[in-house]
């Protein structure tokens, strides 16, 4: 590749220089070895000058807004709108991907909107988002722009969540979180042979991600599993799944378990049935997890928050909508007491399940 092909860029960080000329990334543990003009498997950070360089800094996929069950986080701000957006590529190559087109894209057009961290952060102020949700892609791969995103939404109160599968080192992981106010992690399997063989990656990592933000961060976070059959459902994977993170992260995390569906290059498979979510939330209840649900389903009952301590329904769902709110203002069980985990306030927001794609360029700070 030609280096004047990389476009405008900014300089990266973690990297160090290898002693045969090539440079090493260590921002997530694929570890790529560039020489000058390659870039690396994201497609998004390349060697250019000698240095690691982001390519996509301040440039983005498209920008939405969507309910933040969407991400899905069920227990942070409930109901409230959040501006959402993505760049391009990423550093797993998971063949299942459900946003492909955006997340494998090699082409720098997908990357058609514009915005500075202050014209994000401006926008989501000015259009009543409670917070900006750094998706679609990982963020990861673009940690200099959603950082900076993030202390310019901090300056106007806007909250920033990270929507990730959790693949990044342990040098970069601290810069990274101290950015997050939330984060939804995917914790795609419980073998490292799926993550090896499906997604082009390692399972510790994920794991270290998850222990970390529990024991070493304020960052609320909430775990995501797709389950797709024959691959990441039976019984005993669940079994084991469920009770390493009850024993590692504790049992308040919420879990929800989605539904997949045949996408890029896993078209051979079928769409998951219901009753494998719903046997996946019964073994996590089962093993300690006192928040589990359905997801991508039509689902009330597996879609509801119910108190761990009593049983009562606290908050009702259908899809994205809020359907009940049977919560005290300070956000306990007002039948037992008991209270629920989570960043909540005293009344639910009411955006629900709308979904407004926009334009950035009207807020231009």
């Amino acid at each position: 590749m030609n280096q004047q092909d990389i476009g405008p860029t900014v300089p990266g960080k973690y990297w160090h220089k290898l002693a045969d000329g090539r440079i090493q990334c260590d921002l997530c543990p694929r570890y790529c070895k560039l020489r000058d003009g390659q870039r690396g498997l994201c497609f998004v950070r390349a060697n250019q000058d000698a240095q690691i360089v982001l390519t996509s800094y301040g440039r983005s996929s498209g920008y939405c807004i969507d309910p933040i069950e969407k991400k899905p986080l069920n227990h942070y701000l409930p109901g409230t709108p959040i501006l959402s957006f993505g760049t391009a590529g990423c550093n797993l190559a998971c063949k299942f991907c459900q946003n492909w087109d955006i997340s494998k894209s090699r082409e720098i057009d997908t990357l058609a909107d514009h915005a500075t961290p202050a014209t994000i952060a401006k926008a989501a102020q000015q259009l009543g988002c409670r917070s900006v949700a750094y998706t679609y892609n990982d963020p990861v791969i673009f940690l200099e722009y959603a950082v900076d995103v993030a202390a310019a939404c901090h300056e106007r109160n806007v909250k920033s969540i990270a929507v990730t599968a959790g693949y990044i080192t342990d040098v970069a992981r601290p810069e990274f979180y101290q950015a997050m106010d939330a984060a939804n992690v995917d914790l795609k399997a419980f073998t490292e042979e799926f993550y090896y063989k499906i997604c082009g990656g390692h399972l510790q990592p994920v794991l270290d991600t998850l222990k970390y933000l529990k024991h070493e961060t304020d960052v609320w976070f909430e775990i995501t599993t797709l389950l797709i059959p024959g691959e990441n459902d039976s019984e005993r994977e669940l079994e084991e799944m469920t009770q390493w993170v009850v024993e590692n992260v504790g049992p308040d995390v919420p879990w929800h378990f989605t539904a997949f569906h045949p996408d890029w290059k896993m078209m051979d498979k079928t769409h998951t049935p219901p009753s494998t979510l719903t046997r996946a939330r019964r073994i996590a209840i089962k093993n300690g997890v006192r928040y589990a649900y359905t997801g991508n389903v039509h689902d009330e009952a597996g879609g509801s928050t119910y108190c761990h301590q009593c049983g009562k329904k606290l908050i009702g769902r259908d899809w994205y909508v809020i359907t009940a709110w049977n919560l005290t203002e300070d956000g306990h069980c007002p039948h037992c007491g008991t209270k629920l985990a989570g960043v909540l306030e005293a009344k639910p927001g009411s955006w629900g399940a709308r979904r407004l794609p926009v334009r950035l360029k009207d807020f231009a700070a």
